[in-house]
This record gives C-alpha cells, structure tokens and sequence, in this order.
C-alpha cells in the first residue's frame, strides 16, 4: 500500500468519526427536543381532559369553590378579539407584503418598512399591549375587547407582511415577464398571476400568524383585561382564554385549576391543528 492510499484511508476514517460524532449529537438533541415537547404534549392531555366536560363550552366562568362553570365566556371573547384582529391585520399585512416585493424591494421606503416589521417581529408582546392601552385604554378610560383586537391585530401584522414578501419572492420572474409581454398592467399581473401562484405561502401566514396571537396573554392583560360574564359589547371588558387560564392557574381553588387545564388543552389542540394545517397547505403547493 503506498503512503497516498494510506494517507487517504486514514482522513476517510477521520471523517467517519467526525461524522458519527456529529450525528450522534444531532440525534440525541432532537430526542431531548421531542421528549419535552411529547411530555407537555401528554401533561396537557391528562390535565386538560380532566377538566374537559360540555359544560366547559356552554357556560360562563364559575365563582371560587362552584361546582359548575365553563369557559363560554372566553371562548367566545378569544374568537372575537382574534377575528376582528385578523380581519385588520391580513390585508394591511398582505398590501405590504406586496408592495415590499413589488414596488419596494430596492426603495428607501421598502428598506424602512423591513426595518420597522423586523422590529415588531422581535418586539415582546407587552410592549405592544402598553402600546396599545395608552393610545386606546387610557383615552376611552375603559378597558375594551377592541382594545385587545387592535393589539392582537398589531402582532398579526408583521408575521403576515414577512410571509407574504417572502413567499412572492419564491414566485418565478418568468411569470412577471410573460404577464407584462402580453401587455397586462403590473397591478393585474399582482393580483391575477403573482398572488395567485403564492396564495398558499400566504394563506399560511395567515394560519400561523393567528396560532401566534391565540395563546398571547400580556397584550389583553392591557386591553381587554377580562370579564366573569359574557359580554358581546366591543367596548367594555371582555374575557379570554389565555387570561383566565393565568388567572384561574395562579388561584388556590381546584375548580378553577381544572378549567385552567381544559382551557390549555383547547388552545394547544387549537394551535396544533393550525399548525398542522399551515404545514398541509405549503407542502401541497410544493
């Protein structure tokens, strides 16, 4: 055997072990990884089924020490103030997705308007809440679930902006160039060809941009605070899942520490499917 061949075998036995090392760091991370989520996965079941009975949909949030009680009430609250933040936020999110990719991709606009999004991407949600209660809360003197739709609504926003440029910058120029040598305008061709080809990307933004805001408890704590009845009015206090699972978490009273669970579980089944459906939809376009 010469010294070349040698010297050959001995680097490719080196990067096996370099290799073996690797994997087997690799692995063991993702098995740490999966082993917490599986087990919050399964704590959330076994609490939350516990707690989990027909009453919980049907009737309100119960007094301390009450054997009945459900959590009609903030489900109903959290539904609306996500609504109503969606319906804000996804098409001021998707009109700037657009126009960053379209119009302002090279622009000193496009480069301030990524500036500001990056920021509110990695902004805490609490600081969107005060935000929100001093331009909002503080002025009407009143908490209010608008309130808390527009402080949703403000986090919806840059998840939505950022998906949707990103997923029209995936979209083939040739498209573009065909659509404009047939002589179609350029809002047309946004409309008609370019967003249709990234609806899917978009439409995914959208799911996981309201599986964000579904379980955010600080920015309501600020706005929509909570309410122990059901209210269907915009302006007065309105409750919510993730802030009655806080409150209900932190008290001493057993009953209100099975609906704290149940409530976790719907939120995390909720987020889940969300999920899930958001991965279905991207995967089927490619």
């Amino acid at each position: 055997m010469s010294a070349t061949s040698a010297a050959r075998m001995r680097m490719h036995a080196r990067r096996k072990r370099t290799n073996a090392v690797a994997l087997t760091l690799s692995l063991g991370a993702m098995a740490f990884g999966i082993f917490w989520l599986l087990w919050i996965l399964y704590e959330t079941a076994r609490q939350g089924l516990g707690g989990l009975n027909l009453h919980t949909f049907t009737e309100m949030t119960p007094a301390p020490m009450s054997e009945d009680g459900g959590l009609a009430n903030a489900i109903y609250g959290s539904l609306m103030m996500v609504g109503i933040a969606t319906l804000i936020g996804t098409p001021i999110g998707i009109l700037a997705g657009v126009y960053l990719s379209e119009y302002g991709r090279k622009s000193w606009l496009g480069a301030c308007v990524r500036f500001i999004n990056d920021i509110l991407l990695s902004a805490p949600s609490i600081v969107i809440g005060l935000f929100v209660y001093s331009l909002m809360v503080a002025r009407m003197h009143s908490f209010s679930g608008i309130a808390g739709a527009v402080a949703l609504a403000l986090l919806v926003i840059p998840v939505v902006i950022r998906t949707t440029e990103n997923m029209l910058n995936l979209v083939p120029n040739a498209l573009r160039e065909a659509a404009f040598a047939l002589g179609t305008p350029k809002w047309k061709t946004v409309m008609t060809i370019t967003l249709k080809s990234a609806r899917a990307g978009v439409m995914t933004g959208i799911l996981l941009a309201i599986a964000r805001v579904s379980g955010e408890t600080a920015p309501l704590l600020f706005t929509a605070l909570s309410n122990q009845f059901w209210s269907a009015k915009l302006t007065t206090p309105m409750a919510s899942l993730p802030v009655v699972i806080f409150k209900f978490a932190m008290s001493p009273y057993e009953n209100w520490q099975k609906l704290a669970w149940a409530g976790v579980f719907i939120i995390t089944m909720g987020v889940l499917a969300l999920n899930i459906l958001a991965r279905v939809l991207f995967k089927n376009k490619h």
